[in-house]
């Protein structure tokens, strides 16, 4: 009981914050300078046309209702159409969000691997060469912008010694029968391994672009943390125990330690899907990051609508997934958080 009421409250506060930033990108969307109809169509669209989208656009109507109208069709799934696709933006949305979803979730997946591996470590072995090491590395790792170590990575394995593919998500000649827009996973459905191999060499390089300053700086975090609790009362009566260090050091520490990188995990997984257009315009990667950058150069505002709403849904999905996991890392956040404290 106490644990659904923790998440209820959860769930209320995203539908109020989603309702929020409706409200933002409707009102921005209004008050950018120009005829939203006559931008939607282009300059030389007859101005019958333009009209006939102002009525269905309802812009004779006042502000309130135009909204109620526009949320009622977002809600229905009904973006509007792309300016430069030419197509319904839904379309456009359930072709390209795969891609970003499938590189952003291979990139998580390393962030949390080798940032709680690396952090672990380096507390492990706390002033020693490994901790100086990884603590030096740490230090390149987060300086170097995700798009940066893109191009090295392009420079490295796609010219110097190309072992690895660096264009695009398949290689010419690779085919997937579409399911779920996730070719990793499509491949796996269908059994073809040669598919899927071939799609994960093309993951490699972009994600661990993304991935790069993110895991560095988490495991930072991670050894800060597990330092900072190696000495705390909760464990003295574990090492009277006779417990090993070793035991104590993933039993009892880490769990604790995990909760100040989960927070900051979850919000450097969120941002991925905003701060990933770079990398997929270096990789030609068909993403949703891209699409919504072409969309702002091309002051595609339904585009524009539809992205944020999508990237700020994504976004609060991802704290509430985090909040459930640091209030089962800390029962005492539920607990407090159930009582309204």
């Amino acid at each position: 009981m106490k644990f659904g009421s923790f998440l209820l409250k959860r769930l209320l506060l995203s539908i109020f914050v989603i309702f929020g930033l409706s409200i933002v990108i409707f009102i921005i969307a209004r008050v950018v300078p120009g005829d939203p109809a006559r931008m939607a169509l282009g300059p030389r669209a007859p101005e019958e046309v333009v009209q006939r989208l102002r009525q269905e656009m309802y812009l004779g109507k006042p502000l309130p209702e135009q909204y109620f109208y526009w949320i009622r069709g977002v809600l229905s799934g009904d973006f509007g159409r792309s300016l430069v696709t030419k197509r319904a933006v839904l379309e456009d949305i359930k072709e390209y969000l795969p891609a970003t979803m499938e590189l952003s979730i291979f990139a998580g997946i390393l962030i949390v691997i080798f940032s709680i591996l690396l952090g672990t470590l380096a507390a492990q072995y706390k002033d020693t060469w490994v901790d100086n090491l990884i603590r030096t590395l740490s230090y390149f790792g987060v300086a170097i912008p995700a798009f940066v170590a893109a191009i090295l990575f392009m420079l490295l394995f796609g010219y110097y010694w190309p072992i690895l593919p660096v264009l695009g998500r398949l290689s010419p000649g690779i085919h997937i029968t579409r399911i779920t827009g996730l070719l990793t996973l499509d491949s796996l459905i269908q059994g073809n391994f040669v598919a899927f191999w071939d799609a994960l060499k093309h993951l490699i390089l972009p994600s661990v672009a993304l991935s790069l300053g993110r895991t560095f700086q988490e495991a930072r975090i991670t050894r800060s943390s597990m330092v900072e609790n190696m000495h705390k009362d909760f464990l003295s009566s574990e090492r009277g125990y006779g417990i090993p260090e070793r035991v104590i050091m993933f039993k009892y520490l880490l769990k604790p330690s995990l909760i100040p990188t989960v927070s900051v995990m979850g919000l450097d997984y969120a941002s991925i899907f905003a701060n990933a257009f770079l990398v997929e315009m270096i990789f030609n990667w068909p993403g949703i990051s891209r699409y919504g950058i072409n969309a702002m150069l091309s002051k595609d505002l339904s585009v524009i609508s539809a992205v944020v709403i999508v990237c700020g849904t994504i976004f609060l999905v991802v704290n509430i997934t985090v909040d459930i996991i640091v209030a089962f890392l800390d029962p005492r956040i539920r607990l407090s958080t159930s009582r309204g404290i």
